[in-house]
C-alpha cells in the first residue's frame, strides 16, 4: 500500500533541492523592478522604475512544440529553455514592448535534477539576452502523465510599451519596404513535420552528419531561436518602424497578413535572401511544396519589419552592425492583406 506522496511518484524533498540550486540561476536575471525572491506564490514587479505616460502592458505566451522530441533523444534541455523565451519575448516585440518579466511553467512525469536545472539554466540565459527578468514559474511533477524522460514547457513574458508608440500596423501603405531579419535555422516550428519527413518517412537519425550541416543533424535541429529584442528595441528608438511580424507557425505567408491593415498586401521576392541548408534538406526529402514550406517554416527569415522606403538601406546596415543579417526581401502593394510570393 502506498503510504506517502513520494511512494506515489512525487518527490517533494528532490523539488526543494532543485530550487536551492536554480535560485542563483533566476537572481542573475534580476533587472530594476523585481521584488523579492524566488520561492513565494507570485512573483512582483514594480513599475515605479519605469518612466512612461500611459504605460501599457503587453503579454505573450507560447511553448516550445515537438522540438521537444529532439531534446528528449538528445538528452539536451538548455537550449530549449533558451526557445521558450524566444517564443513569447519576440511576440510581444512586435508592439513595440520591452519585456520585464518571464514566468515559465515545466510539467514532467518524474522529476530529475539535470533535466530541471538544464531548463531553468536555459530560460535565465534567454532573459539575459532579452534583458529581462525570470520572475517565477511553475514545476509539476505528473506521474503516469507523461512517458518516463519526457515533460512539456509553457513561457508567459509581460512587457511595457508607451501607449503612443503602440506598433499596429495601421500607418503601413503602398510603396513600404519589407526587411526580413535572418534566422539561424528552424527556429521552434514546424517539428511535427520535420520529425515525419526525417525520420519516419526516411529513417534518418539524430546522430547523422549531414555534410551541408556544421553538426550533426540532431544538434542542428536543436539550434535555439534567435531573440530579436535587442536590435528591435535600439531600432525602435531611432527610427519609424510601421509593422513587426515575428515568422513563427505559420510562415511567412500566415504572419505577416496579421500586421497589415486593410488595402495592403505584401509581395515577397523568395530569391532576395539566403536560406538554411535545412530547409533543402526537409523540402526535398518530404517532396514539399514551395507554397507549403512558405506557410509551415520560416524559410530563413525569423523577424519581418515593414519600413518607409527611404529609411531601409540605413535600417539593414544598422542590423548588420550588431551582427544581424537582413534583407531587401519584399515591397507593400495594393491588396487584401495577403502575402504574394
Amino acid at each position: 500500500m502506498t503510504k506517502s506522496y513520494k511512494e506515489s511518484g512525487v518527490d517533494i524533498n528532490l523539488a526543494n533541492q532543485i530550487v536551492k540550486k536554480i535560485k542563483p540561476l533566476i537572481r542573475k536575471t534580476s533587472i530594476p523592478g523585481v521584488l523579492g525572491d524566488i520561492g513565494g506564490f507570485g512573483g512582483l514587479f514594480s513599475l515605479a522604475e519605469q518612466n512612461y505616460k500611459e504605460p501599457v502592458l503587453v503579454s505573450g505566451t507560447d511553448g516550445v512544440g515537438t522540438k521537444l522530441k529532439i531534446a528528449f533523444a538528445l538528452n539536451k534541455h538548455d537550449s530549449v529553455g533558451i526557445d521558450l523565451v524566444a517564443m513569447c519575448v519576440n511576440d510581444i516585440i512586435t508592439c513595440g514592448a520591452k519585456p520585464l518579466f518571464f514566468l515559465d511553467y515545466i510539467s514532467i512525469g518524474k522529476l530529475s535534477e539535470k533535466v530541471t536545472v538544464e531548463l531553468i539554466k536555459g530560460s535565465a540565459e534567454g532573459c539575459k539576452m532579452a534583458n529581462c527578468a525570470l520572475l517565477g514559474g511553475e514545476t509539476a511533477e505528473m506521474p503516469g502523465f507523461y512517458p518516463e524522460g519526457e515533460y512539456d514547457l509553457a513561457g508567459f513574458a509581460v512587457g511595457i510599451v508607451e501607449k503612443s508608440k503602440i506598433i499596429d500596423g495601421r500607418k503601413i501603405k503602398e510603396g513600404d519596404s519589407v526587411i526580413g531579419i535572418a534566422s539561424n535555422g528552424l527556429h521552434s516550428n514546424g517539428f511535427s513535420l520535420v520529425r515525419k519527413v526525417l525520420f519516419e518517412f526516411n529513417k534518418y537519425k539524430i546522430e547523422d552528419k549531414v555534410s551541408s550541416f556544421e553538426e550533426y543533424l540532431g544538434e542542428e535541429l536543436l539550434t535555439p531561436t534567435i531573440i530579436y529584442v535587442h536590435p528591435v528595441l535600439h531600432l525602435l528608438g531611432k527610427y519609424n518602424i510601421l509593422g513587426i511580424a515575428h515568422i513563427t507557425g505559420g510562415g511567412i505567408t500566415e504572419n505577416i497578413p496579421r500586421v497589415l491593415p486593410e488595402g495592403v498586401s505584401v509581395k515577397i521576392y523568395r530569391e532576395s535572401w539566403p536560406k538554411p541548408p535545412i530547409f533543402s534538406l526537409i523540402q526535398k526529402e518530404g517532396k514539399i511544396t514551395d507554397e507549403e514550406m512558405y506557410r509551415t517554416f520560416n524559410m530563413g527569415i525569423g523577424m519581418v519589419l515593414i519600413v518607409r522606403a527611404d529609411k531601409t538601406e540605413q535600417i539593414i546596415n544598422e542590423l548588420g552592425q550588431m551582427d544581424f543579417p537582413s534583407y531587401i526581401i519584399g515591397k507593400v502593394v495594393k491588396g487584401e492583406q495577403k502575402v504574394k510570393m
